[in-house]
C-alpha cells in the first residue's frame, strides 16, 4: 500500500459516532420515534443532530418544549437501542497500534450511551473518554478537544483530531488541532475544512517513529490540505 500523505504527533483524539462506532442507523431511528411522537418532522434534525450534544439540537429545533426533560428522554432511547450498531472497520486494527495512554475519545453523546456502544462494537474504552457531561458547550465548541489534550498530558498542536461531521471539525479546528475527516456521514463537501478528507477509517494507518511520535498515514486520500508537520510522500 502507497503512502500519499502523512501526519506526526502525539496523540490521537476520536469521535465515536461515525468514526468509531457505526451507529448512524441507530441514531436516525430514536430521532425519527422522538419527532413523529411530538408532531415534528424529523428530517430537518436529522441534517444537523450528528456531532452535536442532544440539548443543543433540542434548543434549534424544539425550543418550545422543556429541553432538560427531553434530553432524558432521549437519553433514555439511546441506552434501550441498540439495533444498528456495530464497529466501523478498521477500528479495532487502529486502537491497537496506539499506546493506551496516547489517544481519547470526545463524544457528544452521554457516556453511559457511548460506553454502551464501544461494548456492543467489541471496542475498548480509552483512559480518557470526555462526553457531553464533562464540558459546558459541545461542539463546535473546541472545549471537548481541549480538556482531552489536557488531560493525556500534550498541548493541542501534539494532537490530531479524527472526525466526521462539520461541527466536530469546527470543534478540532477551533482548539488548534489538525483534523482528519473520515467520509461517510456527510457529504465530502461538507468536511473541507478538515487537513485530509479520508475516503474511510480503514485508509488511516498509525505506527510508532523511532523518536516515540506517532505517525499517522493516510492512503488514498479523497482531498488533502498540507498545513503543520503534514508530509507528502
Amino acid at each position: 500500500m502507497s503512502f500519499r500523505n502523512r501526519l506526526t504527533s502525539q496523540a490521537l483524539l476520536f469521535d465515536l459516532d461515525g468514526v468509531l462506532v457505526d451507529s448512524r442507523r441507530c441514531i436516525e431511528l430514536i430521532w425519527k420515534k422522538w419527532a413523529f411522537g411530538r408532531g415534528l418532522d424529523p428530517e430537518p434534525i436529522l441534517r444537523i443532530a450528528h456531532g452535536r450534544r442532544t440539548g443543543e439540537t433540542l434548543r434549534e429545533f424544539a425550543p418550545g418544549l422543556d429541553v432538560s426533560a427531553e434530553v432524558a428522554i432521549l437519553d433514555k432511547m439511546e441506552e434501550e437501542e441498540t439495533g444498528g450498531i456495530s464497529p466501523v472497520p478498521g477500528a479495532a486494527e487502529l486502537l491497537k497500534a496506539i499506546p493506551p495512554d496516547r489517544w481519547a475519545i470526545v463524544t457528544s453523546g452521554s457516556r453511559a450511551v457511548a460506553s454502551l456502544r464501544l461494548r456492543i462494537g467489541g471496542l475498548p474504552l480509552p483512559s480518557v473518554f470526555i462526553s457531553a457531561h464533562d464540558v459546558r458547550r459541545g461542539k463546535p465548541s473546541p472545549e471537548g478537544y481541549l480538556i482531552a489534550a489536557t488531560r493525556l498530558g500534550f498541548t493541542p498542536g501534539d494532537c490530531i483530531v479524527v472526525e466526521d461531521t462539520p461541527a466536530g471539525i469546527a470543534s478540532g479546528k477551533g482548539a488548534s488541532m489538525r483534523v482528519i475527516a473520515i467520509a461517510g456521514t456527510c457529504p465530502p463537501e461538507r468536511l473541507s475544512e478538515a487537513d485530509i478528507l479520508a475516503p474511510s477509517l480503514s485508509s488511516v494507518c498509525v505506527r510508532c517513529g523511532t523518536r516515540g511520535q506517532l505517525v499517522v498515514s493516510v492512503s488514498s486520500p479523497s482531498s488533502v490540505r498540507t498545513t503543520g508537520t503534514a508530509q507528502n510522500d
